[in-house]
């Protein structure tokens, strides 16, 4: 199949000509030939972003992960770390993803685009400029930044969508209103794409409630571009078709399931940069089931937290963000929790997953909570929680760890 042959192509260049990937193939006594098919990218091990920092001070500039002759290089980017990116002109697929997730979220030819991304050694913004212009849009090259002269802009070319943060979306249709604008009736704009912040339910309700705005929300990473998206504002995101996205167990590197909390690993197809078995550092679940090597945009992820949040408890990774879905979903009604914490303990060689719970309503009645609790946090983290316990909120308080390994291993 075509995207086998990719990878396939991707393997063998990747070894022949970055000397880093083919140290890191001969370690695990791994040869191009052993990668045949998407499914044998689990026998690669997982590259953490750390790697990629000590591999650039150890070799600069790139840490031997440069594909192509340098000369070849048209851009460099760079990521906190320091991380520097070579872009060598092969923005065609990234440029595709962009272009697909522009469409869904309503983006058309002819729509008059503010980029508030930035331009400046992030590659966004330029990534978003050159997909938009290749669909027919007409794009103006904002930044972040300059909100009343960014008012002005939309009014006088009649702007009709955006693509940036969501706050900054926001400061600039407060900053409209401040100005005694009517952001609906003065101002052209009715939709955006929204990235690299987190978007809040409130923030979302705003903007599409109140300032009657078609919002896309875009899961993506300066090295990989765009890898999901959401429309709807529920928690499930849509992945795009490329690159390979896969959610795996941080320490075996396998496919989890349904419902399991994974790391998402990512491998782009990059001859002059290639990132075979990226560590996002992103933990997600996937919402239905593991998808065909041919249908991965019909799979959908869950992002949960960092990968560092997390503890593996009888097997399965359990992050934070899903105890505190599940005890939400169950007390809610009562007031809701003001702290959540996990702690793993091992006493007689099991381990001992104990749950602790601040409501907000210290009063509130809670044996009726126990067996839905337990039934949720079952259902959410895949693992069942031998022991709840309400405390009060004074012994949960921020500066405590959600998730706490109290394990003695010896």
């Amino acid at each position: 199949m075509a995207r086998d042959q990719r990878i396939r192509d991707l393997i063998q260049h990747a070894y022949d000509n970055a000397p880093a990937v083919r140290a890191r193939f001969d370690e695990h006594s791994l040869q191009p030939s052993d990668i045949q098919s998407e499914a044998d990218l689990a026998n690669v091990p997982i590259l953490p972003k750390d790697s990629i920092i000590a591999l650039q001070q150890a070799d600069p500039p790139f840490g031997g992960m440069l594909g192509v002759p340098l000369s070849k290089v048209r851009h460099i980017f760079m990521s906190p770390g320091p991380i520097y990116e070579p872009d060598a002109g092969e923005e065609e697929d990234a440029s595709s993803v962009t272009q697909s997730a522009l469409s869904q979220a309503g983006f058309e030819p002819g729509d008059v685009v503010i980029n508030a991304l930035s331009y400046h050694l992030v590659p966004a913004g330029m990534l978003l400029d050159g997909a938009l212009a290749g669909m027919g849009c007409t794009v103006v090259p904002t930044g972040p930044g300059n909100t009343e002269l960014q008012i002005k802009i939309m009014q006088d070319l009649n702007v009709t969508a955006y693509v940036g943060t969501p706050s900054f979306l926001i400061s600039l249709l407060k900053k409209a209103e401040e100005m005694g604008l009517n952001t609906k009736s003065d101002l052209k704009l009715t939709k955006a794409l929204v990235s690299a912040e987190p978007l809040f339910p409130e923030q979302r309700s705003l903007l599409v409630d109140t300032y009657g705005l078609t919002i896309c929300n875009a899961y993506a990473t300066a090295e990989l571009g765009v890898l999901a998206i959401n429309l709807d504002g529920s928690r499930p995101m849509k992945l795009m078709a490329d690159p390979i996205i896969q959610v795996v167990d941080p320490e075996t590197g396998q496919h989890v399931g349904p419902g399991e909390a994974g790391e998402v690993v990512v491998t782009n197809y990059s001859k002059a940069y290639p990132l075979i078995r990226l560590g996002t550092g992103d933990m997600a679940i996937y919402m239905n089931e593991n998808p065909d090597a041919n249908q991965q945009e019909m799979a959908a992820i869950m992002l949960v937290g960092r990968s560092g949040e997390a503890s593996k408890v009888r097997g399965m990774f359990v992050h934070p963000n899903q105890l505190r879905f599940a005890v939400a979903a169950v007390t809610g009604q009562s007031g809701g929790a003001s702290a959540v914490q996990g702690i793993v303990s091992r006493p007689n060689d099991k381990d001992h997953f104990l749950v602790k719970i601040a409501l907000n309503d210290s009063t509130a009645e809670t044996g009726s909570l126990v067996e839905p609790l337990h039934a949720a946090i079952q259902q959410a983290c895949r693992v069942r929680a031998n022991e709840i316990e309400f405390v009060s909120s004074d012994d949960l308080n921020a500066a405590d760890s959600a998730m706490v390994d109290a394990r003695d291993w010896g």
